[in-house]
């Protein structure tokens, strides 16, 4: 009998990991990143939308963002955007493209990133474990309706814990890696 089990906990804890980068993309470092951008909303056609379909992001060098808006009309409520952000950037408007140039990194800041980034990878983690969690009492469920074996629920349940034990390693590794990028002067 195959291990439905590994493989419902390892699609959904993909997704956990895969969360969690999306949201370490979002953790300012002192490099110019367009999915620093990819949180944004902004007001435009009477509707909240992401940024990216009003505007494209480039960045044209480490240190700055360049932000075409796709309307002239949108640039406005785009630096609107940028500014009520938790960026801290503040943009320079030229015409329909709107420039963002960020600066660098003090040291306390970037202690302060590490505690963010430590929070969120422990966040993915959680995430992680709690699909072990939920997938676990599934299996005892199974176990307790005489539908599986005692031991097909200690396999599968090993199995569970070392898909756990891959995803949570794979967000330590991504939390060390960020760690490494905003530490980088």
């Amino acid at each position: 009998m195959s291990d439905p089990y590994s493989k419902d906990a390892e699609s959904k804890m993909v997704k956990s990991v895969e969360a969690t980068r999306h949201e370490f993309a979002s953790v300012r470092t002192g490099r110019a990143s367009p999915m620093l951008l990819d949180r944004l909303h902004v007001e435009a056609y009477g509707a909240a939308v992401p940024l990216k379909q009003v505007a494209s992001v480039s960045a044209p060098d480490a240190r700055s963002l360049l932000i075409s808006a796709f309307d002239r009309n949108t640039v406005g409520e785009i630096k609107k955007a940028i500014e009520k952000s938790d960026l801290g950037l503040t943009p320079n408007v030229d015409g329909s493209n709107v420039r963002l140039t960020i600066p660098p990194l003090t040291e306390d800041r970037r202690k302060d990133l590490v505690k963010i980034v430590r929070k969120k990878g422990e966040d993915g983690k959680i995430a992680v474990r709690n699909i072990r969690h939920k997938i676990h009492d599934e299996i005892k469920a199974q176990l307790k309706d005489h539908k599986i074996t005692e031991d097909e629920s200690k396999r599968f349940q090993d199995a569970l814990q070392k898909v756990t034990d891959r995803f949570v390693k794979e967000i330590d590794g991504l939390v060390d890696a960020k760690e490494k990028e905003i530490m980088e002067v």
